[in-house]
């Protein structure tokens, strides 16, 4: 029996009738959301519809033009994984995430680097320079960048992008444990269909609106699949 008592999820994001305009182009206009602590929300929409630039509002990237968004985080627990991965190619693998944990205030020794790049997969690569690896390899080290920050919420940006199918499936199992334990994850997807198991709640935009905002089991998906490009 669950109790009366529960408590509440806590709210790690909350946008309140947010709006953007690029010129005299409105992108987005009235969407409200929380982002709770514990849950995958799962942004969709077709190409052009304000899937990024919601994001990049989440996470404090942008300011919304009108509207309120509240991040009830620290900045310094908040990770966000884009299009372009934030690696520096002629740092080896490990000096990169000793030079990004030193650039968040904190530092870890070689071994606590050497379990994050085993975490992804990487440690046989940890003296390599991230110039020299794959498209999969630089996201995976991007994704150990992200947790070395010990985030509360993370923000993914089609981050499965060109990836091959291993490199996929790590990113969905490092995902799953990080909602499970207890962050807030908001994810745009390039494979809504793939993606979709992996979500509690799904934000779905079209004509600058949220017009679905509630669980993932009760999005029709192959309705949304068959209109055509994400």
């Amino acid at each position: 029996m669950t109790s009366a008592y529960a408590q509440t999820p806590q709210v790690l994001v909350r946008l309140a009738k947010v709006g953007k305009c690029f010129g005299e182009r409105p992108v987005l206009r009235g969407v409200s959301v929380e982002v709770l602590a514990g849950e995958a929300l799962l942004v969709v929409g077709r190409n052009g519809a304000g899937k990024s630039t919601l994001l990049r509002i989440m996470a404090g990237l942008s300011r919304p033009e009108p509207g309120e968004a509240q991040q009830l985080v620290a900045q310094d627990r908040v990770a966000f994984l884009g299009h372009s991965p934030f690696v520096y190619p002629r740092l080896s693998a490990d000096a990169n995430l000793d030079f990004w944990t030193r650039m968040q205030g904190r530092r870890l020794d070689r071994a606590a680097r050497t379990a994050l790049l085993d975490r992804v997969g990487l440690a046989d690569f940890a003296d390599e320079p991230a110039g020299t690896f794959s498209r999969g390899m630089t996201q995976r080290l991007d994704l150990a960048r992200a947790f070395a920050q010990g985030p509360q919420l993370f923000f993914l940006d089609e981050p499965a992008s060109g990836l091959d199918a291993a490199s996929s499936a790590l990113l969905r199992r490092e995902i799953a444990a990080a909602r499970d334990a207890g962050a807030g994850v908001v994810m745009i997807s390039h494979d809504v269909a793939g993606d979709l198991a992996l979500a509690d709640r799904v934000l779905h935009l079209a004509g600058t609106r949220a017009v679905y905002c509630g669980p993932a089991r009760d999005f029709d998906a192959a309705a949304f699949l068959a209109e055509g490009t994400c």
